[in-house]
């Protein structure tokens, strides 16, 4: 039985304010219509329903102080309402840096950075209610649900846009290390294939390599350096590499795609791997993919001084590691 919908509110004409200056207006929307689906809110872009400044707008404009939009009726679900009624849990995680304009956390595997894709909340909704008083949190780049490590989050919007414009123009360092099947050749150290996104039957998100001419194909650069070997794996089935690996570029999956179309998958890839060797690995104390995102280097917007962060292993890749 479907749940009843509510009459749906008027036109609304929301100015944009000075926190929001420079976000998408697809996720500009997205916080204002809390429990409208992606989906609506992206097709009633398309139709020319939401106007900026009484001009048509498509989603990956970038809204601006004092821009007035028009947002048209859109209906809400009972379930919607009542599933907004019931917030995220609030939850902290392990603080690695924090100052007036950035957070940033060790985010633990297992856990979605955003609600969506079948996930009613992650970890910015879970900040958010655990931190009322803050003006803004924001996303500053996200993480793969089962990959851990570093997470950046803006707490003012100008920090938002300055970080991003240096990941946008390559001018930071995200450094991960990867457990890889086989033995990575030392020769191997830049890769640069191109990706290209794409959708399962079901609709779930996925990604392969491409070729340089393919127009939807997106240029994608992954460095690597070999940290460690081991001559064989825990399951007596061939060599592992520990990987240092350095993305140019932050498509979605890069590191997962670009590894396992070099003939070495990630350990433990649910998606991309090899997945009797990862149950093997699995019985032999590997419970996750191997992947963390361990070092970040960037140019702190307000200071204007070089900020190096790091976050070990955590313990149940650690402990794997010893195993070895």
């Amino acid at each position: 039985m479907k749940a009843p919908i509510d009459t749906p509110p008027a036109v609304r004409h929301i100015t944009v304010d000075e926190e929001s200056d420079g976000q998408r207006l697809d996720n500009f929307l997205m916080r204002q219509l809390k429990g409208v689906p992606k989906t609506h809110i992206y097709r009633v872009i398309r139709s020319g329903e939401v106007r900026r400044n009484k001009a048509r707008a498509s989603a990956d404009e970038r809204v601006a102080t004092g821009d007035v939009l028009r947002i048209p009726p859109v209906r809400v679900s009972q379930r919607a309402e009542e599933k907004a009624e019931r917030p995220a849990p609030a939850r902290e995680f392990p603080v690695v840096h924090e100052d007036e304009g950035l957070l940033a956390i060790d985010k633990p595997a297992g856990v979605a950075v955003h609600g969506g894709s079948g996930v009613s909340f992650g970890v910015i909704e879970q900040l958010r209610q655990s931190r009322p008083s803050a003006r803004l949190l924001e996303l500053v780049h996200r993480l793969d649900r089962e990959t851990s490590g570093l997470l950046l989050i803006a707490k003012k919007k100008s920090v938002l846009k300055a970080v991003q414009d240096q990941f946008r123009e390559r001018e930071t360092g995200k450094t991960y290390l990867a457990l890889v099947l086989g033995d990575w050749p030392e020769s191997s150290k830049v890769i640069d294939v191109p990706l290209h996104k794409y959708l399962l039957a079901d609709g779930e998100r996925r990604v392969r390599t491409t070729s340089a001419d393919d127009p939807d194909g997106m240029r994608a650069i992954t460095l690597v350096r070999v940290a460690r070997r081991w001559p064989n794996s825990p399951d007596g089935r061939g060599p592992l590499s520990l990987l240092e690996v350095t993305i140019k570029t932050g498509r979605t999956h890069q590191i997962r795609v670009h590894l396992a179309s070099a003939g070495h998958p990630i350990a433990g890839d649910d998606k991309y791997g090899d997945f009797e060797r990862n149950r093997e690995l699995a019985r032999a104390g590997l419970k996750r993919m191997f992947l963390h995102a361990w070092r970040l280097r960037l140019t702190h917007p307000q200071t204007q001084s070089p900020l190096q962060l790091q976050t070990e292993l955590p313990s149940e890749l650690q402990r794997f590691v010893d195993s070895l």
